[in-house]
């Protein structure tokens, strides 16, 4: 079945913020009414069915089942390894890499929510992640989520000891591994079904 491309008449941000943006895809989600209990299934969440990004994922309940339970596990799962903080970190510097503004708004939001260093954050925004940062588990996460996302065999053995001498041990450094990578496919697939909105009053 072809679907209608939709386009939109608000003109998307372009610069990178941790302002809360909304998202709207160029192809029509699947209707509430239309959703069964597979599809609610496959959302794992059910508030998740508020949202057009995840309506438009459920047309494919299985695989988007996996991908949330995957996506929760990363980043909710704190028993033992990165803090969530650097997690966030993570995915906010793979997001930033790949120009995915949206992720990025809502990854560098929640890392400075849980570091509480708004200011070390919006400079990874502001000046990309070569920006200085003088924390070393920081320059280190950085540095290792920018070298997957660009080319995943950019990232080798220089970045493990580089997380290794920060003071992350085996799980953390997975942790942080996990956290890029998941964001470096998540921001590609966003990128090619939709367009973020400006912030609420903008």
């Amino acid at each position: 079945m072809s679907e209608k491309v939709i386009r939109h008449a608000f003109e998307a941000p372009n610069a990178f913020t941790q302002a809360e943006l909304g998202w709207e895809p160029w192809l029509e989600p699947l209707p509430l009414d239309e959703l069964t209990e597979r599809h609610y299934s496959g959302l794992v969440d059910k508030g998740r069915a508020n949202s057009s990004y995840f309506r438009l994922l459920v047309r494919d309940p299985d695989i988007l089942g996996a991908r949330t339970r995957t996506d929760n596990d990363i980043f909710y799962n704190e028993k033992g390894g990165l803090p969530r903080a650097q997690r966030e970190l993570s995915a906010a510097a793979a997001s930033r890499t790949n120009g995915c503004i949206f992720c990025a708004s809502v990854h560098s939001r929640f890392a400075t929510h849980r570091s509480k260093r708004h200011d070390d954050v919006q400079r990874l925004l502001d000046e990309g992640p070569g920006g200085q940062q003088d924390d070393p588990q920081w320059r280190a996460v950085i540095d290792a989520s920018v070298d997957l996302t660009r080319t995943p065999g950019d990232f080798d053995a220089s970045n493990i000891r580089q997380l290794r001498e920060a003071g992350l041990d085996d799980l953390a450094i997975a942790d942080a591994i996990h956290g890029a990578a998941f964001f470096n496919w998540a921001n590609r697939l966003m990128l090619s079904l939709g367009e973020p909105t400006p912030p609420t009053g903008s």
